[in-house]
């Protein structure tokens, strides 16, 4: 639609220039009431169900634990720094 609008807006500066008078009007018009009706428009539309937005969800593995019912043997806070 913004491209319709910058038609009508050198169509209107065109006919502007060469004394068209009252004709260089309606592409002024047009140039003006295109933004007014491409918000309305957008602003109209229901969001749809599944192509709104989606969280992501990762999906990892099982974490691994040994048949003793620990874990691999690290700490769950992570590496301890080496001396």
């Amino acid at each position: 639609m913004m491209g319709l609008r910058l038609v009508c807006f050198v169509i209107t500066v065109v006919l502007f220039l060469a004394h068209a008078g009252w004709v260089s009007i309606i592409p002024a018009i047009g140039a003006i009431a295109l933004p007014y009706f491409a918000v309305v428009i957008a602003n109209s539309r229901q969001p749809g169900d599944s192509s709104g937005f989606q969280a992501y969800e990762p999906r990892l593995p099982e974490r691994y634990t040994s048949a003793q019912g620990g874990t691999t043997g690290h700490d769950e806070a992570g590496p301890t720094p080496r001396d």
